[in-house]
């Protein structure tokens, strides 16, 4: 059966929110996004819309040298790895484009963050927060990694699954360029 990778790249920014969130996790990340390439030059999750506002969030894709990531240059950052079947890698990206597609009707679950930590999933049609976003379309996709609800799933249960693959740590804008990775 051919196989190909998923990238999980976890972050901390420094924001207020994100310190706010550690505070209550006591993770070392507290948001997580999807990637199809090592290089991350293709990078999804539910955030920022804007950068300087934390208060509009939904579907975004990310850039790792832009955008919230550029206004916050000490972003530490831990990169996995997932291999997947061909076809569950196809779905994956059909259902990250279906997001994408609709991203205006979707927005950031600040309630579903807070039943993460009342240990009760909060699901809303059309809002997620960063590690349920994930979670979510990997189930979608026929890659069932835990044994939860996405709304529970948090970026620490993708730093500890055992199928998880480390790539890297260290600071986002360190992260190898093109010429050193892969």
């Amino acid at each position: 059966m051919q196989t190909t990778k998923i990238y999980i790249l976890l972050t901390n920014t420094g924001t207020f929110f994100t310190r706010l969130l550690g505070l209550c996790s006591r993770r070392p990340y507290n948001h997580s996004s999807i990637g199809f390439d090592i290089r991350l030059n293709e990078v999804y999750s539910f955030g920022r819309r804007k950068p300087r506002n934390p208060f509009i969030g939904g579907f975004v894709r990310e850039h790792i040298r832009s955008g919230l990531y550029a206004l916050c240059p000490g972003t530490s950052c831990t990169l996995y790895e997932f291999e997947v079947t061909a076809k569950q890698y196809e779905l994956i990206r059909q259902n990250v484009c279906e997001f994408e597609v609709e991203k205006e009707k979707y927005s950031y679950s600040l309630i579903g963050v807070m039943g993460v930590a009342l240990k009760t999933p909060v699901n809303r049609k059309y809002s997620y927060f960063c590690s349920q976003f994930i979670a979510t379309v990997l189930e979608r996709s026929g890659v069932y990694l835990f044994d939860k609800p996405s709304g529970l799933v948090t970026p620490e249960d993708f730093r500890q699954h055992p199928k998880a693959r480390h790539i890297y740590e260290g600071m986002l804008a360190e992260y190898p360029a093109e010429a050193e990775v892969g």
